[in-house]
C-alpha cells in the first residue's frame, strides 16, 4: 500500500487540533494559532514530521508550521504529535503552490526545504521547490531579512538549485556538497529521516542557504 493512500487519513487530519483546516483565513494572522507570538519558520514538504518536531523541541522560542501535500504522509506526523504535543508546532495539508494565499508578505522568517522531490524530467522543472517559479512565491511571504535553507542528497537537483538562485534574483549565502564534513554549516544540524538514511549509506548531503 502506498503511504499516500492510507484509509481514514483525511478524516484524521480534518479532526486533528494540530492541523489547520482553513489556512487561507489565517493569512497575516498566523501568530494567533500559537500560545506565544514568536518568529515563524515553515517547512515545505515536511514528510512524517521528524525534522520539525525536533526543531520545535530544540527551539521553543520559534513557532513552526509544517506543510505536506499528502494526507497519509501528514498522518504520521499527527500521530507523533498526539504522543508528544508541542505548543509551537502546527501542520497544514496543502499544495506548496498555494503558499502565497496562506502567508502574508513578510510573515515567514525562515523556509526549510528538505529532500524535496527532484522531478528529474526537464519538462517538470517548474515543479521543483527550488525552481525560480517557487523562489518567486517565497519572495512574497519571506521577511526582508529571512532565509531559505535547502538540503538534498541529489547532486543534479542541487546543481539546478544553485543555478536557479541568481536567476530568481536571490543571493547564495552559503553552500556545501558535503554537509556532515562541513564544520560551519553542520553546526547545530538537525537531521531528517531521509538525511539519516542516505548519509548512513555514505551519500554526501548537500545544503545551501539563500536570501534576497
Amino acid at each position: 500500500m502506498r503511504l499516500r493512500n492510507i484509509p481514514g487519513a483525511d478524516d484524521a487530519i480534518s479532526s486533528s487540533e494540530y492541523c489547520i483546516q482553513t489556512p487561507t483565513e489565517l493569512k497575516g494572522n498566523w501568530q494567533s494559532v500559537f500560545p506565544l507570538s514568536q518568529p515563524l519558520h515553515i517547512e515545505i514538504g515536511m514528510g512524517k514530521g521528524r525534522f520539525l518536531m525536533d526543531m520545535a523541541t530544540a527551539h521553543p522560542d520559534i513557532n513552526y508550521v509544517g506543510i505536506e501535500r499528502y494526507s497519509s504522509v501528514l498522518l504520521r506526523a499527527l500521530q507523533k504529535m498526539e504522543l508528544s504535543p508541542l505548543p509551537n508546532l502546527r501542520f497544514v495539508c496543502m499544495d506548496a503552490t498555494e503558499i502565497a494565499d496562506v502567508f502574508d508578505k513578510g510573515e515567514v522568517d525562515r523556509i526549510y526545504l528538505n529532500f524535496s522531490d527532484p522531478w528529474p524530467k526537464d519538462r517538470h522543472s517548474k515543479r521543483r521547490l527550488t525552481s525560480r517559479q517557487f523562489f518567486n512565491r517565497y519572495d512574497q511571504i519571506l521577511a526582508k531579512e529571512g532565509h531559505l535553507e535547502f538540503k538534498t542528497d541529489n547532486q543534479d537537483l542541487f546543481t539546478f538549485s544553485l543555478e536557479e538562485i541568481p536567476e530568481a534574483g536571490w543571493h547564495l549565502d552559503a553552500s556545501t556538497r558535503d554537509l556532515h564534513h562541513d564544520e560551519l554549516l553542520n553546526q547545530g544540524n538537525i537531521m531528517t529521516e531521509y538525511e539519516e538514511k542516505f548519509s548512513s549509506k555514505g551519500n554526501p548531503i548537500c545544503k545551501l542557504i539563500a536570501s534576497r
